[in-house]
């Protein structure tokens, strides 16, 4: 049997790539107003808009237990996996790679788990990566080196209208999120080495967009890419991301994915959320 691969519900992987590629997902947990539900499944990306547009609103989230992973990991050895590659979120914005981690503890070497140091797509194209690679019938190793290849050939940026809900998440410093506040300016993040930094400034939303096609056109280069868009409650901004993209990257551009990120991305950085991922193929593709 192949090598079996799981990711977590902020990959946000359309359900075509979901499919195709045999992923198995574990969900993490949003807590709106002090009611719980699985990201995915009981929690849509609507009802956490909606529920932070409320003057009193309490939000949060949290990482799935180690028992579910390791639930995971054993039926997946029932079903005849000889080993797993586990590719999850980064471990600077969520405790699930460590609990992943613990979990694979138990399983002897046979469970590889894998930081993507990103979300959304940006661990969704590793993810599919690392599938691929099973279904040619890589071994574990081998499996685990193509989805750190992945991951170094994947960049992701995203635009906010305030930093206000990365703030209150705790994602991004108060001084910060107050100075951009205070000059009424909308960054522009990506995240280099896991975390959260502000790579740019804007005054508006448009250059906002503009400036998310220049650093996505400016990382592909001369690669073949495949792209995703999300956005959170901004579905214009997202076609106007893709359209624009499409026109610049040309022939170069091989897949694109348009989607609105889930319930744990909109309890960090709030509707108005327009975020792209660049993923280069390999030369030899």
């Amino acid at each position: 049997m192949p090598v079996a691969v799981v990711t977590d519900s902020t990959a946000y992987l359309p359900p075509e790539l979901l499919h195709a590629h045999r992923l198995t997902v574990v969900p993490l947990t949003v807590v709106l107003n002090g009611a719980e539900g699985l990201e995915g499944v009981e929690t849509t990306p609507a009802e956490a808009t909606r529920a932070l547009g409320g003057r009193r609103v309490s939000v949060s989230t949290s990482r799935p237990a180690p028992e579910q992973f390791a639930q995971t990991y054993r039926d997946l050895f029932d079903a005849g996996a000889d080993g797993i590659v586990s590719v999850h979120l980064s471990a600077e914005l969520s405790g699930t790679v460590a609990a992943a981690r613990l979990a694979a503890a138990e399983f002897g070497g046979r469970v590889a788990v894998v930081d993507s140091r990103s979300t959304g797509m940006g661990l969704g194209f590793p993810a599919v990566v690392a599938a691929t690679a099973a279904a040619e019938g890589g071994d574990l190793p081998g499996v685990r080196d193509a989805t750190l290849d992945a991951i170094g050939r994947t960049s992701i940026w995203f635009y906010v209208d305030t930093l206000e809900f990365l703030r209150r998440g705790g994602r991004i410093g108060a001084a910060e999120a107050l100075l951009g506040t205070a000059l009424s300016v909308k960054p522009i993040m990506h995240m280099p080495d896991g975390a959260i930094v502000v790579k740019d400034k804007v005054r508006t939303a448009s250059r906002g967009v503009a400036r998310l096609v220049d650093l996505a056109v400016e990382a592909a280069g001369d690669s073949d890419v495949d792209l995703a868009v999300h956005h959170l409650a901004a579905p214009q901004r997202a076609e106007a991301l893709l359209t624009t993209l499409t026109a610049r990257l040309g022939g170069r551009l091989r897949h694109a994915y348009v989607s609105e990120a889930g319930a744990v991305v909109a309890a960090h950085a709030g509707p108005g959320l327009a975020c792209v991922v660049v993923h280069r193929r390999p030369t030899a593709d």
